[in-house]
Protein backbone atom coordinates (compact mmCIF):
# COMPACT_ATOMS: atom_id res chain seq x y z
CA UNK A 1 0.00 0.00 0.00
CA UNK A 2 1.29 3.51 -0.92
CA UNK A 3 0.99 4.79 2.63
CA UNK A 4 3.87 2.59 3.75
CA UNK A 5 6.29 4.37 1.40
CA UNK A 6 5.64 7.57 3.34
CA UNK A 7 7.41 5.94 6.27
CA UNK A 8 10.59 5.58 4.24
CA UNK A 9 10.28 9.15 2.96
CA UNK A 10 10.22 10.27 6.58
CA UNK A 11 13.22 8.09 7.38
CA UNK A 12 15.17 9.60 4.46
CA UNK A 13 14.32 13.05 5.80
CA UNK A 14 15.58 12.12 9.26
CA UNK A 15 18.85 10.76 7.85
CA UNK A 16 19.45 13.70 5.54
CA UNK A 17 18.71 16.36 8.14
CA UNK A 18 20.94 14.50 10.61
CA UNK A 19 23.79 14.70 8.13
CA UNK A 20 23.07 18.39 7.56
CA UNK A 21 23.18 18.97 11.31
CA UNK A 22 26.60 17.29 11.38
CA UNK A 23 27.82 19.73 8.72
CA UNK A 24 26.49 22.69 10.73
CA UNK A 25 28.09 21.32 13.90
CA UNK A 26 31.46 21.02 12.16
CA UNK A 27 31.17 24.59 10.85
CA UNK A 28 30.41 25.98 14.29
CA UNK A 29 33.12 23.86 15.92
CA UNK A 30 35.67 25.47 13.57
CA UNK A 31 34.51 29.06 14.02
CA UNK A 32 37.95 29.96 15.39
CA UNK A 33 40.04 27.66 13.19
CA UNK A 34 42.60 29.62 11.16
CA UNK A 35 41.96 29.43 7.42
CA UNK A 36 38.93 27.15 7.82
CA UNK A 37 36.45 27.09 4.96
CA UNK A 38 32.86 26.31 5.92
CA UNK A 39 30.65 23.77 4.15
CA UNK A 40 27.01 23.65 3.10
CA UNK A 41 24.63 20.74 2.57
CA UNK A 42 22.94 20.37 -0.80
CA UNK A 43 19.76 18.23 -0.74
CA UNK A 44 18.14 16.50 -3.70
CA UNK A 45 14.81 14.72 -4.02
CA UNK A 46 14.41 11.03 -4.86
CA UNK A 47 11.87 10.43 -7.62
CA UNK A 48 11.41 6.72 -8.28
CA UNK A 49 7.73 5.81 -8.22
CA UNK A 50 5.14 6.05 -10.99
CA UNK A 51 1.38 5.77 -10.41
CA UNK A 52 -1.38 5.37 -12.95
CA UNK A 53 -4.67 7.22 -12.72
CA UNK A 54 -7.54 8.26 -14.89
CA UNK A 55 -5.61 11.37 -15.88
CA UNK A 56 -2.59 9.39 -16.95
CA UNK A 57 0.68 8.53 -15.27
CA UNK A 58 2.11 10.56 -12.40
CA UNK A 59 5.33 10.50 -10.45
CA UNK A 60 5.63 10.30 -6.71
CA UNK A 61 8.81 11.17 -4.83
CA UNK A 62 10.35 8.75 -2.37
CA UNK A 63 12.04 11.20 -0.06
CA UNK A 64 15.27 13.19 0.07
CA UNK A 65 18.98 12.44 0.05
CA UNK A 66 22.23 14.34 0.50
CA UNK A 67 23.42 15.38 -2.97
CA UNK A 68 26.75 16.92 -1.91
CA UNK A 69 28.54 18.73 0.86
CA UNK A 70 30.14 21.80 -0.77
CA UNK A 71 33.12 23.62 0.69
CA UNK A 72 32.58 27.37 0.56
CA UNK A 73 35.84 29.13 -0.37
CA UNK A 74 34.76 32.69 0.30
CA UNK A 75 37.35 35.13 1.68
CA UNK A 76 37.76 35.17 5.45
CA UNK A 77 38.58 38.28 7.45
CA UNK A 78 42.15 38.97 8.61
CA UNK A 79 43.51 38.94 12.14
CA UNK A 80 46.63 40.98 12.87
CA UNK A 81 49.36 39.13 14.76
CA UNK A 82 52.76 39.91 16.26
CA UNK A 83 54.60 37.23 14.24
CA UNK A 84 56.21 38.18 10.92
CA UNK A 85 56.05 34.56 9.78
CA UNK A 86 52.24 34.63 9.91
CA UNK A 87 50.82 35.27 6.43
CA UNK A 88 47.37 35.46 4.91
CA UNK A 89 46.18 35.33 1.30
CA UNK A 90 43.76 37.80 -0.24
CA UNK A 91 42.50 36.00 -3.32
CA UNK A 92 41.93 32.44 -4.48
CA UNK A 93 45.40 30.99 -3.96
CA UNK A 94 46.60 28.30 -1.54
CA UNK A 95 49.89 27.75 0.24
CA UNK A 96 51.73 24.60 -0.87
CA UNK A 97 53.09 22.20 1.74
CA UNK A 98 54.72 18.78 1.71
CA UNK A 99 55.14 16.11 4.34
CA UNK A 100 58.70 14.97 5.00
CA UNK A 101 59.39 11.97 2.78
CA UNK A 102 56.22 12.44 0.73
CA UNK A 103 56.17 14.32 -2.58
CA UNK A 104 52.38 14.73 -2.68
CA UNK A 105 51.63 18.47 -2.46
CA UNK A 106 49.07 19.62 0.07
CA UNK A 107 47.24 22.93 -0.06
CA UNK A 108 46.14 25.20 2.76
CA UNK A 109 44.83 28.67 3.51
CA UNK A 110 46.22 28.62 7.06
CA UNK A 111 49.44 30.65 7.15
CA UNK A 112 50.51 30.17 10.78
CA UNK A 113 54.10 29.28 9.89
CA UNK A 114 57.28 29.05 11.94
CA UNK A 115 60.85 27.77 11.63
CA UNK A 116 61.82 24.41 13.08
CA UNK A 117 65.13 23.42 14.64
CA UNK A 118 66.62 22.64 11.21
CA UNK A 119 65.71 26.03 9.74
CA UNK A 120 62.75 24.80 7.66
CA UNK A 121 59.61 26.92 7.37
CA UNK A 122 56.79 24.67 8.57
CA UNK A 123 53.15 24.75 9.64
CA UNK A 124 52.11 23.66 13.17
CA UNK A 125 51.95 20.01 12.03
CA UNK A 126 55.54 20.11 10.74
CA UNK A 127 54.76 20.09 7.01
CA UNK A 128 57.34 22.01 4.94
CA UNK A 129 56.20 25.18 3.19
CA UNK A 130 57.16 25.29 -0.49
CA UNK A 131 58.81 28.18 -2.30
CA UNK A 132 61.46 29.16 -4.84
CA UNK A 133 64.93 29.83 -3.38
CA UNK A 134 67.26 32.70 -4.26
CA UNK A 135 70.87 32.23 -5.27
CA UNK A 136 73.81 34.13 -3.77
CA UNK A 137 73.28 36.98 -6.26
CA UNK A 138 69.66 37.50 -5.23
CA UNK A 139 68.12 35.85 -8.30
CA UNK A 140 65.30 33.31 -8.16
CA UNK A 141 66.45 29.80 -9.02
CA UNK A 142 64.42 28.27 -11.84
CA UNK A 143 62.66 24.95 -11.30
CA UNK A 144 59.92 23.42 -9.20
CA UNK A 145 59.12 24.76 -5.72
CA UNK A 146 61.10 23.21 -2.91
CA UNK A 147 61.33 23.31 0.88
CA UNK A 148 62.10 26.75 2.30
CA UNK A 149 65.11 26.55 4.61
CA UNK A 150 67.39 29.11 6.25
CA UNK A 151 70.70 27.28 6.13
CA UNK A 152 73.00 29.96 7.53
CA UNK A 153 71.73 30.27 11.10
CA UNK A 154 75.13 31.35 12.49
CA UNK A 155 77.47 34.09 11.32
CA UNK A 156 77.04 35.49 7.84
CA UNK A 157 80.54 35.93 6.37
CA UNK A 158 81.91 39.41 5.72
CA UNK A 159 81.94 40.93 2.24
CA UNK A 160 84.85 43.07 1.12
CA UNK A 161 84.10 46.59 -0.15
CA UNK A 162 85.15 46.91 -3.77
CA UNK A 163 82.81 49.71 -4.92
CA UNK A 164 82.02 53.04 -3.24
CA UNK A 165 79.24 55.16 -4.76
CA UNK A 166 79.42 58.83 -3.75
CA UNK A 167 76.58 61.20 -4.68
CA UNK A 168 77.66 64.77 -3.91
CA UNK A 169 77.41 68.36 -5.01
CA UNK A 170 80.61 70.42 -5.32
CA UNK A 171 80.08 74.17 -4.90
CA UNK A 172 80.74 75.96 -8.20
CA UNK A 173 81.50 79.21 -6.31
CA UNK A 174 84.03 77.72 -3.95
CA UNK A 175 87.24 79.66 -3.34
CA UNK A 176 90.19 78.70 -5.52
CA UNK A 177 93.16 77.41 -3.54
CA UNK A 178 96.50 78.87 -4.70
CA UNK A 179 98.48 76.41 -6.80
CA UNK A 180 101.49 76.98 -4.56
CA UNK A 181 99.63 75.37 -1.64
CA UNK A 182 100.25 71.67 -2.22
CA UNK A 183 97.63 69.14 -1.15
CA UNK A 184 97.97 67.94 2.44
CA UNK A 185 95.24 65.72 4.00
CA UNK A 186 96.14 67.17 7.42
CA UNK A 187 95.57 70.78 6.29
CA UNK A 188 91.97 71.72 5.49
CA UNK A 189 93.19 74.85 3.66
CA UNK A 190 94.69 72.71 0.87
CA UNK A 191 91.44 71.14 -0.33
CA UNK A 192 87.89 72.41 -0.85
CA UNK A 193 85.86 69.46 0.38
CA UNK A 194 86.25 65.98 1.88
CA UNK A 195 83.98 63.01 2.56
CA UNK A 196 84.67 59.85 4.60
CA UNK A 197 83.21 56.38 4.05
CA UNK A 198 83.58 53.23 6.13
CA UNK A 199 84.76 50.27 4.04
CA UNK A 200 85.40 46.63 4.95
CA UNK A 201 88.37 44.37 4.24
CA UNK A 202 88.22 40.65 3.44
CA UNK A 203 88.04 39.85 7.17
CA UNK A 204 85.08 42.17 7.69
CA UNK A 205 87.07 44.74 9.67
CA UNK A 206 85.96 48.35 9.08
CA UNK A 207 88.32 51.05 7.76
CA UNK A 208 87.68 54.75 7.17
CA UNK A 209 88.52 55.95 3.67
CA UNK A 210 88.47 59.72 3.03
CA UNK A 211 88.11 61.36 -0.38
CA UNK A 212 89.31 64.94 -0.97
CA UNK A 213 88.27 67.36 -3.73
CA UNK A 214 90.18 70.43 -4.89
CA UNK A 215 89.04 72.74 -7.66
CA UNK A 216 91.59 73.55 -10.36
CA UNK A 217 92.59 77.18 -10.92
CA UNK A 218 92.16 78.18 -14.61
CA UNK A 219 94.33 81.25 -13.98
CA UNK A 220 97.20 78.97 -13.03
CA UNK A 221 96.82 76.68 -16.03
CA UNK A 222 94.05 74.49 -14.63
CA UNK A 223 90.98 73.41 -16.59
CA UNK A 224 87.60 75.10 -16.25
CA UNK A 225 85.01 73.27 -14.12
CA UNK A 226 87.49 70.54 -13.20
CA UNK A 227 88.26 69.13 -9.76
CA UNK A 228 91.18 67.01 -8.64
CA UNK A 229 90.48 64.20 -6.20
CA UNK A 230 92.68 62.38 -3.69
CA UNK A 231 92.19 59.62 -1.15
CA UNK A 232 93.70 58.64 2.20
CA UNK A 233 93.28 55.95 4.84
CA UNK A 234 95.19 54.24 7.64
CA UNK A 235 96.05 50.58 8.11
CA UNK A 236 95.58 48.73 11.41
CA UNK A 237 99.00 49.84 12.57
CA UNK A 238 98.12 53.51 12.00
CA UNK A 239 100.36 53.84 8.96
CA UNK A 240 98.94 56.38 6.46
CA UNK A 241 97.82 54.93 3.15
CA UNK A 242 96.95 56.67 -0.09
CA UNK A 243 97.85 60.29 -0.77
CA UNK A 244 100.04 62.21 1.64
CA UNK A 245 101.26 65.80 1.64
CA UNK A 246 102.36 66.97 -1.80
CA UNK A 247 100.90 63.96 -3.62
CA UNK A 248 99.69 64.29 -7.18
CA UNK A 249 95.93 63.92 -7.68
CA UNK A 250 94.50 60.47 -8.34
CA UNK A 251 92.28 61.82 -11.09
CA UNK A 252 89.88 64.53 -12.15
CA UNK A 253 86.14 65.07 -12.19
CA UNK A 254 84.99 67.38 -15.02
CA UNK A 255 81.67 69.21 -15.37
CA UNK A 256 79.87 70.91 -18.23
CA UNK A 257 78.40 74.44 -18.11
CA UNK A 258 75.15 72.94 -16.79
CA UNK A 259 76.87 71.57 -13.69
CA UNK A 260 76.52 67.93 -14.81
CA UNK A 261 79.35 65.44 -15.35
CA UNK A 262 80.90 65.80 -18.78
CA UNK A 263 80.70 63.22 -20.23
CA UNK A 264 77.90 61.79 -18.06
CA UNK A 265 78.07 58.55 -16.13
CA UNK A 266 77.31 55.39 -18.05
CA UNK A 267 73.71 54.28 -17.61
CA UNK A 268 73.63 51.71 -16.18
CA UNK A 269 76.97 51.92 -14.42
CA UNK A 270 78.98 48.86 -15.49
CA UNK A 271 79.56 46.15 -12.93
CA UNK A 272 82.37 45.43 -12.41
CA UNK A 273 83.80 48.92 -12.98
CA UNK A 274 86.13 48.81 -16.03
CA UNK A 275 89.81 49.65 -15.88
CA UNK A 276 90.68 52.18 -17.18
CA UNK A 277 87.50 53.86 -15.98
CA UNK A 278 85.56 56.46 -17.99
CA UNK A 279 85.21 60.04 -16.76
CA UNK A 280 83.38 60.33 -13.48
CA UNK A 281 84.65 56.96 -12.30
CA UNK A 282 87.79 56.88 -10.21
CA UNK A 283 89.70 53.66 -9.80
CA UNK A 284 92.28 52.71 -7.20
CA UNK A 285 94.23 49.81 -8.67
CA UNK A 286 93.83 46.37 -7.07
CA UNK A 287 96.43 45.76 -4.41
CA UNK A 288 96.84 49.47 -3.55
CA UNK A 289 95.31 49.07 -0.10
CA UNK A 290 97.03 46.65 2.25
CA UNK A 291 95.45 46.98 5.68
CA UNK A 292 98.35 45.16 7.41
CA UNK A 293 96.03 42.94 9.44
CA UNK A 294 96.24 39.65 7.60
CA UNK A 295 93.43 40.46 5.15
CA UNK A 296 93.92 40.30 1.40
CA UNK A 297 94.87 43.60 -0.31
CA UNK A 298 91.77 45.52 -1.36
CA UNK A 299 91.10 47.03 -4.76
CA UNK A 300 88.54 49.82 -4.61
CA UNK A 301 86.41 51.35 -7.39
CA UNK A 302 84.98 54.82 -6.80
CA UNK A 303 81.83 56.01 -8.55
CA UNK A 304 81.45 59.80 -8.50
CA UNK A 305 77.79 60.56 -9.20
CA UNK A 306 78.56 64.24 -8.70
CA UNK A 307 77.19 67.64 -9.72
CA UNK A 308 78.64 71.17 -9.63
CA UNK A 309 75.92 73.66 -8.77
CA UNK A 310 75.93 77.01 -7.02
CA UNK A 311 75.16 75.38 -3.71
CA UNK A 312 77.13 74.34 -0.66
CA UNK A 313 79.31 71.27 -1.14
CA UNK A 314 77.54 68.36 0.52
CA UNK A 315 77.15 64.59 0.45
CA UNK A 316 73.68 63.70 -0.81
CA UNK A 317 74.21 59.98 -0.33
CA UNK A 318 77.05 57.52 -0.09
CA UNK A 319 76.95 53.77 -0.41
CA UNK A 320 79.42 50.92 -0.41
CA UNK A 321 78.83 47.25 -1.10
CA UNK A 322 80.74 45.66 1.80
CA UNK A 323 79.80 44.64 5.31
CA UNK A 324 81.26 42.93 8.34
CA UNK A 325 80.33 39.52 9.69
CA UNK A 326 76.99 39.37 11.46
CA UNK A 327 74.74 37.11 13.53
CA UNK A 328 71.29 36.04 12.41
CA UNK A 329 68.80 38.21 14.31
CA UNK A 330 65.48 37.52 12.62
CA UNK A 331 63.78 35.72 9.75
CA UNK A 332 60.48 37.04 8.49
CA UNK A 333 58.20 37.18 5.46
CA UNK A 334 57.65 40.53 3.77
CA UNK A 335 54.59 41.84 1.91
CA UNK A 336 55.83 40.32 -1.38
CA UNK A 337 55.91 36.84 0.12
CA UNK A 338 59.72 36.81 0.29
CA UNK A 339 61.41 35.09 3.22
CA UNK A 340 64.21 37.40 4.41
CA UNK A 341 66.95 36.81 6.95
CA UNK A 342 68.19 39.85 8.89
CA UNK A 343 71.68 39.92 10.42
CA UNK A 344 73.24 42.08 13.11
CA UNK A 345 75.43 43.85 10.52
CA UNK A 346 72.31 45.27 8.89
CA UNK A 347 72.33 42.89 5.93
CA UNK A 348 69.06 41.44 4.66
CA UNK A 349 69.39 38.22 2.69
CA UNK A 350 66.54 36.93 0.53
CA UNK A 351 66.07 33.22 1.22
CA UNK A 352 63.07 32.20 -0.90
CA UNK A 353 59.75 33.41 -2.29
CA UNK A 354 56.50 31.73 -1.28
CA UNK A 355 54.74 29.90 -4.10
CA UNK A 356 50.94 29.82 -4.30
CA UNK A 357 48.61 27.43 -6.14
CA UNK A 358 45.22 28.02 -7.71
CA UNK A 359 42.55 25.61 -9.01
CA UNK A 360 39.83 25.95 -11.63
CA UNK A 361 37.45 24.11 -9.29
CA UNK A 362 38.55 24.48 -5.65
CA UNK A 363 35.29 22.82 -4.60
CA UNK A 364 36.74 19.58 -5.95
CA UNK A 365 39.61 19.56 -3.43
CA UNK A 366 39.59 16.76 -0.91
CA UNK A 367 39.91 17.51 2.79
CA UNK A 368 42.72 15.66 4.57
CA UNK A 369 42.50 17.40 7.95
CA UNK A 370 44.71 19.94 9.72
CA UNK A 371 43.45 22.76 7.46
CA UNK A 372 44.85 21.02 4.36
CA UNK A 373 43.47 19.79 1.05
CA UNK A 374 44.76 17.50 -1.66
CA UNK A 375 44.11 17.93 -5.37
CA UNK A 376 41.78 15.59 -7.28
CA UNK A 377 40.73 15.06 -10.88
CA UNK A 378 37.60 17.08 -10.10
CA UNK A 379 39.59 20.09 -8.83
CA UNK A 380 41.82 20.10 -11.91
CA UNK A 381 45.57 20.63 -12.04
CA UNK A 382 47.10 23.30 -9.83
CA UNK A 383 48.48 26.46 -11.41
CA UNK A 384 51.47 27.60 -9.35
CA UNK A 385 53.42 30.82 -9.24
CA UNK A 386 54.51 33.76 -7.14
CA UNK A 387 51.96 35.91 -5.26
CA UNK A 388 50.27 38.48 -7.46
CA UNK A 389 46.94 39.65 -8.88
CA UNK A 390 46.01 36.21 -10.23
CA UNK A 391 47.07 33.84 -7.47
CA UNK A 392 46.54 36.15 -4.53
CA UNK A 393 48.20 38.92 -2.54
CA UNK A 394 50.21 38.20 0.60
CA UNK A 395 49.63 40.01 3.91
CA UNK A 396 52.32 39.48 6.51
CA UNK A 397 51.79 39.46 10.29
CA UNK A 398 48.20 38.42 9.54
CA UNK A 399 46.10 35.26 9.60
CA UNK A 400 42.92 34.51 7.72
CA UNK A 401 40.07 33.67 10.07
CA UNK A 402 37.36 31.10 9.48
CA UNK A 403 34.73 32.21 6.95
CA UNK A 404 31.92 30.66 9.04
CA UNK A 405 29.09 33.13 9.76
CA UNK A 406 27.62 32.05 13.11
CA UNK A 407 24.38 33.95 12.57
CA UNK A 408 23.77 32.23 9.27
CA UNK A 409 24.69 28.84 10.74
CA UNK A 410 22.18 29.25 13.59
CA UNK A 411 19.41 30.14 11.15
CA UNK A 412 20.24 27.03 9.13
CA UNK A 413 20.24 25.02 12.35
CA UNK A 414 16.68 26.14 13.06
CA UNK A 415 15.49 25.11 9.58
CA UNK A 416 17.27 21.76 9.80
CA UNK A 417 15.78 21.16 13.24
CA UNK A 418 12.30 21.93 11.94
CA UNK A 419 12.88 19.67 8.97
CA UNK A 420 13.90 16.84 11.28
CA UNK A 421 10.79 17.41 13.44
CA UNK A 422 8.52 17.45 10.38
CA UNK A 423 9.93 14.15 9.11
CA UNK A 424 9.55 12.54 12.52
CA UNK A 425 5.94 13.74 12.49
CA UNK A 426 5.42 11.98 9.16
CA UNK A 427 6.51 8.71 10.75
CA UNK A 428 4.23 9.08 13.79
CA UNK A 429 1.29 10.10 11.60
CA UNK A 430 1.73 7.13 9.23
CA UNK A 431 2.00 4.92 12.29
CA UNK A 432 -1.39 6.20 13.49
CA UNK A 433 -2.91 5.60 10.05
CA UNK A 434 -1.60 2.04 10.00
CA UNK A 435 -3.05 1.57 13.48
CA UNK A 436 -6.47 2.68 12.24
CA UNK A 437 -6.14 0.25 9.36
CA UNK A 438 -5.41 -2.67 11.69
CA UNK A 439 -8.36 -1.70 13.88
CA UNK A 440 -10.72 -2.30 10.95
CA UNK A 441 -10.47 -6.04 11.79
CA UNK A 442 -12.14 -5.61 15.16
Amino acid sequence: MGITSALYSGVSGLNTNSQAMSVLGNNLANTNTIGFKGARSVFSDMLSSTIFGSGGTSQVGRGVNMSKVDNVFSQGTFESTASDTDVAIEGEGFFILKEVGNDTPLYSRAGAFRFDEDGYLVNPEGFHVQGKPYDAEGNLIAGDPTDIQVQNVGLVPAKVTDVVNLTTNLDSNTDIIPAADAFDPANTLTFNYSSSTTTYDTLGEPHLVTLYFRKQDPAAGGAENTWDWYFSAEDDAGVPLGDGAGAAPRGQVTFGPDGQLDPPLADPIPNPVPNPAPNGLGLIAAGDIDWANGSAPTGLSLIFDTTQFNSESTVISQDQNGYGAGNLTNVGINADGIVEATYSNGERVQIAALVLAKFNNPGGLELVGSNMFVGTEVSGAARTGLPGPELGKIFTSSLEQSNVDMGQEFVKMITVQRGFQANSKIITTVDELLGELINLKR
